[in-house]
Formats: C-alpha cells, structure tokens, sequence
C-alpha cells in the first residue's frame, strides 16, 4: 500500500523582522494579487495556507478593497487557508490573555471571510506554552501541527501524538519533524528526488508508526506561490510506487491521518522547549528589554486597569471604547509575533515596535483618564462636593492595602476621609510646591495677565480597606492646619514591617522573615559577563570570568508608618566592550542604584534598580540568595498555573556530540514570577517585564537577567548555538540600538514565607496592582493625559460606593474583565492554579449568568456558584 504524502503549499508571513512592517506589506499586496489570480483560474490548486494569520487580509483590503469579495470567495471555499491566529504570537513572552485574545480576534474576523482554519498552526514560534491545548480547545480547535521544542525521544517513534495540557485538556498534534519548509523547492526531476525528497519521506515514513499518511509542508518565508506545484504533483505520482502524492492542506492532513485517533497514544505534556532539532533561542527572552518591560506595562494597563475599568463604567452606563481597543489590540499582536517580541530584528524594525507599544499606552492613557473623569463628576453631584478622590478597583477581590496617589491641594496639610467620616490612614511620601502660573483673561479694556496662586502635589501612601470587587468607593480631601504624618529620612540601616525586615549590614543586605525567624544573609549582588551573542542568543566569551558587584554603599533610609526604603549603590568600573574584556581592560562605570522598599501589612519586599549602560556587549543579572540550599528544581508561572522545570538539564550532557542546534540550557522564561521551594520556606521573585531566570545549581541563587546589549542582529557559531547565524545568514546585520546604551529601570519584588508556590499568584495581584485612582480638582491640568481638555459628561449622578461583580476567594484568580465580542455582555476569566476543584460564588447584579468557551460562545447556564477543576480554567458570561 502506497503511503500518501500531503504536499501543502504555504507562505510563512513575517510581519517584520530585518525588514519593516512596511516592507512586509507591501510585498504581501504584490504576493496576494498574485496568489488569487492562481487560486483562481487555476482549478487544480486545491488550497493554499497562508500562515494561519487573519492580519493579512485584513492589511491586503486596506490597499486591495476591491478584492476583498474575492478573497472572501477562496477562503469560503478552503482554497485560501487564514486563522486561527491574528498575527504569529509567540508564546512564552506575552501575557496568556493576549494568546487567547489573538486567537479570539483573528478566528473571529477569519470566520467573517468564510473560515477559519480549525488547526493550532506553530510553524516557527520559540516554544510552546503549557496551555496551547487547552487555550486551542477553548476554541474549538482540536488540531495542533508545530515545529519547534521537541525531543526526538519523547516522539517514541511517531510525530503524531496527543499534547496534553496541565489541566488535562488535549489536542491532536503533528511534529513538523523537519521545519516547514522540506518541500519548498519541490520538483519533480530525479536527481532532486533521489537526493532529497526521498530521503526525508523515508525518515518520515519511520517517524509515522502508526500512519501512511506523511505530512510535507511545501513553503518557507515570504514566499511566492509555486505555480507548477499541481503540474509538479503528477508527474511525482507518474514515477513513483511508494507514494502518492496528493496537493493538500494542513485541516485535511490531520482529519485523514487523525480517522483512526486510537492507535496514537503517545502523550506529550506541557510547555515544549527542546533544543535538539531546532532553535528555541533560550536567552532570547532578555533581549531588547525595552520592548519586553513596555510591552508588559501596556499589556497590564489594558488587561488589569483599562478594560474592567471600561466595565464598571459600562455597568454604571458609559458607553464601553470597543472599537479603540479593537485597534490597541491588533497593534499589541503585530508586536507580539515572535521576532517583534523577541527583539531580533533590525534597528528600524525595532523602533518601530517601541513607537508602537508607546502609541498604545498613550492611548490607555486616555481612555482611562476619560472613564475616570466622567464617573468621579457624576459621583461628586451625587454626592455635592467637589473634594473627593475616588479609588477604583478593578479586581473581582475585594481590595484592602496601602496604594500610592497623587493629590493636589491648596494647603500643604490635608486629610483622606472615608464617606462615613472617618480619618483614612495615609503619609506623605513626597511633596512639592507647584507655582500657578498666569494666566489670561479677557476684559472690556483688553486681555490681562492674572497670577494664578500656588499649589501642592503630594504622593501619598494611604491604607484602604474592604473596597469591593469590580467597583471604587469616594474618599472627601479635606484640607486642614494640622500636619499630616510623613515619610522622615532615618538614620538606622533597616527598615521593616509586619512580616519582613530589611537590614544593611557592612554592604550587604539580610532579610529576616518574622514569622520565623529564618535570616537570608547577602541577599542581592551582581553579576556583569561579557556577551558574544547576536539579538537571538547570548553567547558566553571564551575565557570570560564574571565581574562581581557586591558590597554596596548605603545611599539613605526614609520610614514612615505606611512605607519604608532603603536606596543603596553598587558600582565598579568594567570592560566597555569586548575587545577590552578580552585584554582585561576596565574602563566603563557600571553603576547600579537600588530601591528597596516595605509597605505596611505587605509580605513582600518591593525591589526597584536603575541603570544607565554605557558598556557593549555584555549581560547584566541580578543574583538572588534564596535560602533554599541546593534546590534541584525550579518554579514559575505560566498560563493558568505553576510550571516546574530542572535546575539542572539533563540534556545538557554531550548536546554538541549528540548534534543538538542549540544548547539546551537551564535559563528559562516567565510569566509573572519565578522560585524555588527550600526546607525552610518558599522563595520567589515577581517581576514587571524581566522574562529570564536561572537557578544556579551550586549556589541556590535565583538570577534575574536584567538585561543583555549586543551590536548584531545574527552571528555564526555561537559558543552555545554552533552553525550559521539565525535570521538572515548572508548578511551582517548592525543593530547599535540594541547595545542599550540607555537608562534603565528594572523592577520586582521578592517574597520569603510559609506560602506554597500556587499562592503566589495572591501575592502577584497584590503587587502589580490591579486598581486606578482619580481627584476632582481644578489646581493642575497636566497629571493626567487629557484633563486639560473639556469633554461631555453623560451621567449626572453615581452613588459615593458601589460594586458590579465580587469574587472573594483565595485560591481564584481573574484574568480578564471585558466585554463580549459580540455584543454588550460582560465577559469574566477565573482561574484556578491549586491541585484540587475550587468552588466560588459570583456576586453580581445582572440578569443572566452561563459559561462560555474561549470564543465566547454559550456552553451551559451558571448560577451564582460555580466549581473550576484543578489547574484549570473557566470563562463565564454576565448579561
């Protein structure tokens, strides 16, 4: 019996890369004309897969609208293959909402031209998320074929196997065992199938145990439709015997391979991240911090601030800024495709990406500022005063803790006064005095300069308590004579609270847990390495020995009763490049200025480091004593739940004589937070756009890469990636912006405690701060993004305190709060990291409640209490 092998025509769509998004596209207006004439008259092209992307139809009608029917036509028909994704996200980089998100948009608008491909399509991203099956179930997708992250061994001899999920949830899935690209210059001429078809179809045919059916992708980047591939396809099948070859499509190969699913019962599990076969570009994930720290902060204003922001608003009856956030969105998966948001790219591409992030978040920016304006002058009427400031939050928890705010007044000396009338606990952190100004009035005699008086901006530290979920409670500014409680500068080199202390003792720094006493000696130094890598890898310099910052210089100690920190300074001259590294040369100051501060009742200690690089080439980490001893594994967030890897890989061993691409090393990305698990207690670190860790096997110390500069976009053979250059190979690339010769902030926090690691997820919302404040005042136009503008106010009143949805549950998380799609309904994630089902109840004044899947659509009725299975996730809908 003849094996049938599956030759799928397809174009891998690079939005941008050592080119600009403006290149790609139009390249792309001359590619897809050309393609839909083919599809067209040409009836023997069954199909064509166009990269599972949405956004380039959506690019092709912004200059081809005349097409668009056309088009509509082809993909109606399945001979034009788009979806399931917006853009080619990666997804190891991004926050999992904006995964589910792309995938949401970009079935959604595929589904709009006639269909969307029903398969998980991973061609070339650099590892595969933990989630991805349940994340494609979600949608109904229950096909995956990827490339990359898989061991040879975990195979067991068939690329065919079910890919499993932490919450149990699979998906069908196809190994591209060699890339997407082995049938790109298919022919039909002997000497090429002698030389190289046969022999791939021969190892496919071992790696397909159990089926005849061998999978043969026919494309590679940005490349043009290959117009005798019918022609090509007959005459391959008019000299063969072993094979039939049949013009095909990725839905179709799984359908047909997939008939008979029983005899497929090897299950991988979880996140994939084998070097062996092809790149995954481990260290990556520290380069261009940048882009990663920006595009994590705009990610967390949308996800966690804007869009439940947008919902109460909505609930109190504002209209919901759908269709700008419909355009954030799409600018967020341009940059969340692999190489934006991996940072190897050219300069200008590069640019570009930042400008873009940038663009979005002055865009959130006014969004909120509009939302918070609006409702905080409807609740003043209400409530007939116009000195409030209204704290809003954007949890489904319930909120109680310190918050920082900025508030101006007339007088220095102010009090924060619940509704109730009483006294809210609150410091002065900072305060300066801001002149008025002049300004001009017009009179009968003519225009007149008027001084206008002074005022103050003070940032304050406040403590607020029970503030219900999904909602804001007012608070009265009450200017008074009395002085306020502030933040003093201390003499005593430590700082402390309820749970923690903080002490510099001859340089170093001790953290003491207080609930048991357990002391965590030299707790931060760091470490400075040269960098021989390119924008893809690092790559350690032959001979290089680290450069140790360690014993800092006490800079000062402010306490008050809310806030206390510690500013501390590391410095010491190092190599500026790596010519002098090579010659031992130190003639650069790096210079790091540390913030270390406690918050009132908080158990963790928030971290913040400034640096201004000035030295090329070389990788900046932060090294952090756990007190964990010698842990033998790692763990970190991913998607709904904790991942667990190796402090050690085992592959490591001989990877160069076993020919792996890459060297599979134990550096790893996160979500949110990183740790390890010591007899004594847990020991993790939560941080705000740093996506690289390591956990040093003969130390215990937890390494945060800070950042890494490097002057290349690819680079042959590196230490730890032997073989040609990533990206483009035949060319040098210069990429000077991605030295980072700029200032740098890098923040985090750390936690030390009896908490098992499924509870940090608790101690990361309480960190990244999930809420949004705002003061009715007329002294200062220029705090918020737009205040100085006049706008429309549609509500006339809204009560001093409400809430639109609560669940207060320890174990249950939101991650996500917006509404439908669809229509105007609220739609709400929770998940549940924990080991065993969790059952919560959904406090709410809608009509309505049910559970939907991830594309929103009706699976079940809910009432108000509702179970999540463990590691799991679920959608609910409110209407």
């Amino acid at each position: 019996m003849k094996k049938r092998v599956y030759v799928v025509p397809h174009s891998h769509w690079d939005r941008e890369w050592y080119f600009t998004i403006e290149d790609s596209n139009i390249l792309l207006a001359e590619n897809l004309d050309h393609l839909i004439n083919v599809l067209e008259t040409d009836g023997d092209y069954t199909g064509y897969v166009f990269d599972a992307q949405a956004s380039i139809v959506e690019e092709y009608v912004k200059v081809r609208p005349e097409n668009r029917d056309r088009l509509g036509q082809l993909v109606e028909e399945k001979k034009l293959f788009i979806g399931p994704w917006y853009t080619q996200t990666d997804s190891l980089l991004v926050n999992k909402e904006s995964i589910i998100r792309n995938l949401l948009y970009g079935t959604k608008i595929s589904k709009s031209y006639g269909h969307s491909m029903n398969c998980g399509y991973l061609p070339d991203i650099f590892g595969q998320n933990q989630y991805l099956p349940s994340i494609f179930q979600g949608f109904g997708i229950d096909n995956s074929v990827l490339q990359r992250g898989i061991y040879t061994d975990q195979l067991k001899g068939d690329v065919n196997f079910k890919w499993k999920s932490p919450d149990g949830v699979t998906v069908h899935a196809n190994n591209l065992y060699f890339g997407y690209g082995p049938g790109k210059f298919l022919e039909a001429s002997e000497e090429y199938k002698e030389e190289r078809l046969y022999p791939i179809l021969e190892k496919l045919a071992d790696l397909n145990q159990n089926s005849d059916h061998l999978l043969l992708p026919a494309g590679g980047d940005q490349v043009l439709v290959r117009e005798h591939f019918p022609e090509t396809i007959k005459k391959l099948n008019e000299g063969s015997e072993e094979y039939e070859f049949v013009l095909s499509d990725y839905e179709t190969f799984m359908q047909d391979a997939w008939e008979n699913s029983d005899k497929f019962t090897n299950i991988i599990e979880g996140e994939l991240t084998a070097t062996q076969k092809s790149r995954i570009h481990n260290t990556i994930r520290s380069q261009r911090y940048d882009i990663k720290k920006l595009n994590y902060e705009v990610e967390h204003k949308i996800l966690n601030v804007l869009e439940p922001l947008a919902v109460i608003a909505q609930s109190a009856g504002l209209r919901y800024p759908q269709a700008w956030l419909d355009g954030m969105w799409k600018e967020l998966f341009d940059v969340h495709a692999h190489d934006s948001i991996g940072g190897c790219n050219s300069d200008d591409t590069n640019s570009a990406i930042v400008q873009r992030l940038e663009k979005v978040d002055r865009m959130a920016d006014g969004l909120l500022n509009i939302l918070k304006k609006q409702m905080t002058e409807a609740i003043s009427h209400k409530l007939g005063t116009d000195s409030i400031f209204v704290f809003f939050n954007t949890d489904a928890a319930v909120f109680s803790g310190t918050v920082e705010a900025v508030l101006f007044t007339k007088s220095r000396h102010f009090k924060l006064k619940k509704l109730s009338g009483e006294t809210v606990n609150m410091e002065a952190v900072d305060q300066e005095y801001i002149s008025g100004g002049k300004k001009i009035v017009v009179t009968a005699e003519g225009e007149k300069q008027v001084e206008v008086p002074g005022y103050y901006r003070t940032v304050i530290m406040a403590e607020l308590n029970e503030v219900s979920g999904l909602g804001y409670e007012a608070y009265i500014v009450e200017e008074t004579s009395d002085p306020m409680g502030k933040v003093e500068e201390s003499r005593n080199p430590s700082i402390e609270n309820e749970h923690v202390k903080v002490e510099f003792i001859e340089g170093n720094v001790t953290l003491t847990e207080k609930h048991n006493g357990t002391k965590i000696t030299d707790l931060i130094r760091f470490e400075d390495v040269g960098d021989a890598g390119d924008s893809y890898d690092f790559s350690p310099l032959e001979g290089d020995q680290p450069l140790w910052l360690e014993g800092g210089e006490l800079v000062s100690v402010d306490t008050g009763a809310l806030s206390q920190k510690i500013v501390m300074k590391h410095e010491r001259f190092v190599p500026g490049n790596l010519t002098e590294r090579q010659s031992g040369t130190n003639s650069e100051p790096l210079v790091i200025l540390t913030t270390i501060e406690l918050r009132k009742n908080e158990r963790l200690v928030r971290m913040k480091h400034t640096i201004e690089n000035k030295v090329e080439d070389h990788r900046v980490r932060v090294m952090l004593n756990t007190g964990a001893g010698q842990p033998e594994t790692t763990f970190a967030d991913q998607g709904f739940g904790l991942i667990e890897r190796s402090v050690d890989n085992p592959y490591m061993k001989d990877w160069k004589g076993n020919g792996f691409a890459e060297a599979p090393v134990p550096i790893y990305s996160l979500e949110n937070f990183a740790g390890v698990c010591g007899e004594a207690h847990t020991f993790a670190a939560i941080t705000r756009g740093m996506k690289e860790y390591e956990v040093m096997g003969d130390t215990g110390e937890l390494a945060l890469t800070l950042f890494r500069s490097v002057g290349l976009l690819g680079k042959d053979d590196l230490a730890w990636r032997p073989g040609r250059a990533s990206g483009i190979n035949n060319k040098v690339v210069y990429t000077p912006d991605a030295q980072m010769k700029q200032k740098m902030t890098f923040e985090y926090a750390l936690y030390a405690g009896p908490v098992e690691p499924a509870g940090i997820f608790n101690i990361t919302d309480r960190y990244i701060g999930r809420h949004a404040g705002y003061q009715k005042q007329s002294l200062n136009t220029f705090e918020e993004r737009l205040e100085r503008f006049e706008i429309p106010y549609p509500l006339k009143e809204m009560e001093g305190a409400a809430t639109f949805v609560q669940i207060d549950h320890p174990s249950i998380f939101m991650s996500t709060c917006k509404r439908a799609y669809d229509d105007s309904s609220v739609v709400i994630r929770l998940f549940n990291p924990t080991e065993s089902v969790q059952t919560c109840t959904v406090q709410h004044g809608f009509e309505e409640i049910s559970i939907t899947n991830l594309a929103e659509e009706w699976q079940q009725e809910a009432g108000s209490e509702i179970d999540i299975l463990p590691k799991s996730h679920l959608t609910i809908k409110l209407s």
